[in-house]
């Protein structure tokens, strides 16, 4: 009788196990299922595989008759699957030398358990929410401490992450601020930096995380050392940074790169302002503001900053010395191009990843310690593209405004684009 191809030796083979399992009552899932029970089948027969790779021969083979090291019976362990606890056999041989590869010495968790582990916490489950989605979907028991044990294998991936290659050249690059509460002694606020650029094709680009420092807060001695590392990683030029009214940060932009200019997020002002104001009043000062951050000039928008003073000074003096004090970083704005004005003040990509992120640190509460905090952040943004392949468009309008880019910076971006 020939033999049948391989296809239809699979699908009958699947066909009588599962005929077989419902005729036992067997279910699919769950302990003693029969995906369990397949699990064990494959996974004992892949470890008698590596060792036969291992000792040269195959098991009753004669060639390992009266050899140096041989089969030396088995010994039971559990593993966690995704198709629950399933106990198997790892043979062992007499010398002690055999590594297995698949279920490693000590391991517990076959990979993909690990890949689920991770994938729920970039979601934002917390860690009890995962151990109990486990105990619910697998039927099995894990430690928070075991979950977190898993999420740290996370922590080589961001090593790598945070130092990879950045291009040569970015036409904005905004830096934002996430704050986590760290228990360190006592629960406190503590930022989370994250610097955003817009690449030369138009697409968002996450080039890394910093834990702020300790103490009164960030200075330029600190921003130094941040945007000397991006420029370390290939950055040779940034022609415009916005970010919101971060001490210390003008300063070391001019050190690092000289030509960039720092622009005062648009958004951030005006949600600042806001803060002072009832909220009964926030439309009409919505309505008299943007006349101000849309006009032509500088000297258009100093007047009609004027006319808002009057109006607004007296009920809400906040918000006058807000701007004010803002307008010197406020100000490069008003001389870009409506194209470029508008990738400044788009802030659908900036809103969500800031929302996922927010999600993901809110579950959790507070964190041990800032390397926790940046974990968690991590995972979140990773969550966002979980295969690292491609980068999301920042806007459909994107060759107009590299036009007026390239124009207004004096054909800097295409003079070092890659």
């Amino acid at each position: 009788m020939g033999s049948a191809a391989p296809g239809v030796v699979d699908e009958q083979l699947i066909r009588g196990l599962t005929e077989r399992a419902r005729a036992e009552g067997l279910q699919l899932t769950g302990e003693g299922g029969l995906l369990g029970r397949l699990t064990k089948l494959v996974t004992e027969a892949a470890l008698e595989g590596e060792l036969d790779d291992h000792l040269g021969y195959a098991k009753h083979d004669p060639a390992g008759r009266n050899g140096s090291n041989s089969r030396n019976g088995k010994r039971s362990k559990t593993v966690l699957t995704e198709a629950g606890p399933v106990e198997i056999a790892v043979p062992r041989d007499r010398d002690g030398s055999f590594e297995p590869k698949l279920v490693a010495k000590r391991q517990r968790r076959l990979s993909g358990i690990d890949d689920l582990v991770i994938s729920l916490s970039a979601k934002g489950l917390t860690h009890g929410e995962i151990c109990a989605h486990l105990a619910e979907i697998y039927g099995t028991q894990v430690s928070k401490q075991t979950i977190s044990t898993i999420t740290d294998r996370v922590m080589d991936g961001m090593a790598e992450w945070q130092n990879r290659p950045l291009d040569r050249v970015y036409p904005v690059v905004f830096i934002d601020c996430i704050n986590v509460k760290i228990r360190d002694g006592q629960v406190a606020n503590r930022p989370i930096y994250i610097a955003l650029a817009v690449t030369v094709d138009g697409t968002r680009d996450i080039l890394g995380l910093w834990a702020g420092e300790h103490g009164d807060g960030e200075g330029a001695k600190y921003w130094l050392r941040v945007l000397t590392e991006i420029k370390n990683r290939g950055v040779n030029d940034v022609c415009i940074v916005v970010c919101d009214g971060l001490k210390g940060l003008p300063d070391a932009v001019t050190t690092v790169w000289p030509p960039a200019i720092v622009q005062t997020c648009i958004v951030h002002l005006l949600r600042n302002s806001f803060r002072y104001a009832s909220r009964k009043d926030w439309a009409t000062i919505a309505k008299d503001l943007k006349p101000i951050y849309t006009a032509p000039t500088e000297q258009a928008a100093l007047d009609l900053f004027a006319d808002f003073s009057d109006k607004w000074e007296a009920r809400y003096p906040a918000i006058v010395r807000l701007w004010t004090n803002a307008w010197a970083e406020f100000v490069p704005f008003l001389a870009f191009d409506t194209e470029i004005r508008t990738i400044i003040c788009t802030t659908n990509a900036i809103e969500s990843i800031n929302a996922r992120i927010r999600r993901a640190v809110n579950a959790r509460g507070h964190f041990p310690n800032d390397q926790a905090a940046l974990k968690c952040v991590y995972l979140a943004i990773m969550s966002l593209d979980p295969t690292g392949k491609g980068r999301k468009r920042w806007t459909n309008r994107w060759k107009a405004a590299l036009n007026a880019f390239d124009i207004t910076f004096d054909g800097r971006l295409s003079a070092t684009k890659n």
